[in-house]
């Protein structure tokens, strides 16, 4: 196999913990995108290891969401946004914080893979379906605005 299992579970986790802001549903759907990646039949044979392992969690998360119920959701997510403690442990810098936030959701999911998580383009493009030059584009637009919000503030 091309990477270490161990290596891409603190990532995985982290991704997970991003897109759900609760631990216990991000250990959870971690272990579950492993067992997945390990059930598969032909795992051995995969091309792409990482971009798997992402599209599954990915999936899984998406899955989570839509079995909740909306005021549940909606309650959970207001507590979150609240306390924003997974941000302000990832983000040391205010103002990139915020230029964060006035990002889109894809755009800051793409920040996170890309330059938290160190998810390769190549990867990253078979994650979002789109060739790697789209993807190096997007990528180069969105740090533009992210340096053109933080030097406004300034």
């Amino acid at each position: 196999m091309s990477m270490a299992l161990e290596e891409q579970y603190d990532r995985i986790y982290r991704y997970c913990y991003y897109k759900l802001h609760d631990v216990q549903q991000a250990e959870d759907i971690t272990q579950e995108t492993f067992l997945r990646y390990l059930e598969y039949k032909k795992y051995k044979d995969i091309k792409c290891p990482l971009a798997f392992l992402y599209t599954v969690a990915r999936n899984l998360c998406m899955d989570w969401f839509r079995r909740q119920k909306t005021q549940e959701f909606s309650e959970e997510l207001a507590k979150q946004l609240s306390t924003e403690e997974a941000e302000n442990h990832m983000l040391d810098s205010v103002s990139l914080r915020q230029a964060l936030l006035e990002l889109e959701e894809r755009e800051r999911e793409l920040v996170l893979l890309r330059f938290v998580n160190e998810v390769p383009v190549s990867d990253l493009s078979k994650i979002y379906k789109v060739s790697r030059f789209a993807l190096y584009r997007e990528t180069k637009k969105i740090l533009k605005k992210l340096e053109r919000r933080i030097l406004d503030e300034e």
